[in-house]
């Protein structure tokens, strides 16, 4: 096996929990070494550290399969999937949800969401890509599903000098239909964003219900209604929703009317800021008691970090300046680029340009089938806050 040498003391931050290598942190990067290569990670002192994928055209030069000495289990692929999705029946999530998360499960650069009995799989990075055969023969054998899609549209993939070519294997439908917490949905599972729907809002949408109640509720980027729709069903009189994309409006009408609750629920493409803007001048028909905020992740990188904060300070303030006193605001983002302190602050700076007075009721994260890997930040992405106007 190639072997990966690190420059003086660049192990510390693998010793402290991290599972990544940098390029800039390796003496002497070879970059003939074929993307997706299986490689030793030496220390300086040259004792092993890990194995991992190497991939030289990558900022992210290695992600590591395991640490210490020692050799890479012969049926790790299946042996990682399956501990995975043994965690998942743990925590009540079995037909449909993450069934890997990859760093966090220990399969860095591979994605798995149930549909029932089809598998949407994202894979990632180069070294990934390679152990594609591997990785089916584990999910027939584990789920035993109808279909596989390996969707392959993220933009991690063209990091890796990776095609964004979708591969399909079995029967795979355009659409499925799920159910979440008692609510059904048909989800664009070929065409819809990420791989059809946010798992990783589950438990935020259930942690939400009693608030919803005899509420008029302003949904902004609603993507398939699964917010509002849970809303109308937990007991709130109206429900507005809206979206920019007219395919997701679409499918948000029909789980409306697939749920019984199209009489409450009202969903129009339209743009975010437009609504907010409306909503402080008074030109809705009513002033809402609640307004649901999930905006896409805006910072894509670090170096889109400022104006991206900008943005999402800029969307709390407006949302806050419309809502009735002792109405809420539900917030959240998804990028791991901003942590839960700058998530936070991002708050504090809508609050204090809204001018209004504002507690906060609780702090959430992301769904536990998307676990957060302690000592790798990067796991954690998603964060979601709910604000009381007082």
């Amino acid at each position: 096996m190639i072997q990966i040498t690190l420059k003086a003391k660049e192990e510390r931050r693998l010793l402290a929990g991290h599972w990544w290598v940098f390029s800039n942190e390796i003496d002497g990067l070879d970059t003939s070494i074929e993307p997706g290569s299986l490689v030793r990670v030496i220390s300086h002192e040259g004792k092993q550290v890990g194995i991992g994928f190497f991939n030289p055209h990558s900022l992210i030069a290695v992600r590591l399969l395991m640490k210490g000495e020692g050799e890479l289990p012969e049926d790790f692929v299946f042996e990682n999937i399956d501990n995975a999705y043994a965690y998942r029946k743990e925590i009540d999530v079995r037909k449909y949800g993450r069934m890997c998360y990859g760093e966090a499960d220990n399969i860095p650069g591979l994605v798995i969401d149930r549909y029932g009995d089809i598998l949407v799989i994202d894979v990632l990075t180069a070294g990934m890509e390679k152990l594609k055969p591997e990785i089916t023969k584990a999910v027939q054998k584990i789920f035993k599903p109808k279909g596989i899609y390996y969707k392959n549209d993220s933009a991690f993939r063209s990091l890796e000098g990776l095609t964004n070519t979708p591969e399909i294997i079995g029967e795979v439908p355009e659409t499925v239909e799920i159910e979440e917490n008692g609510v059904k949905y048909i989800v664009p599972i070929r065409g819809g964003q990420k791989t059809g729907f946010y798992f990783d809002q589950r438990e935020n949408r259930e942690f939400l219900k009693p608030y919803f109640k005899d509420k008029l509720v302003l949904d902004l980027y609603s993507y398939i209604g699964s917010f509002g729709i849970t809303a109308a069903l937990a007991g709130a009189n109206q429900v507005w929703g809206c979206d920019s994309s007219a395919a997701a409006v679409e499918f948000a009408k029909n789980n409306a009317e697939l749920n019984g609750v199209s009489d409450r629920v009202v969903f129009h493409r339209d743009d975010a800021e437009r609504l907010l803007s409306a909503m402080k001048k008074g030109e809705l028909p009513d002033q809402p008691d609640m307004v649901l905020l999930d905006p896409p992740a805006f910072v894509k990188s670090r170096k889109a970090l400022p104006q991206a904060v900008g943005l999402y300070v800029k969307l709390v303030k407006m949302a806050l300046e419309g809502i009735k006193t002792g109405g809420y605001l539900a917030f959240s983002t998804c990028s791991h680029h901003i942590s839960r302190e700058l998530f936070v602050d991002i708050i504090r700076q809508g609050v204090s340009k809204s001018g209004r007075k504002a507690v906060l009721v609780e702090l959430r994260g992301q769904a536990k089938d998307h676990p957060v890997l302690i000592g790798m930040p990067e796991t954690e992405y998603l964060h979601f806050a709910l604000i009381q106007l007082r």
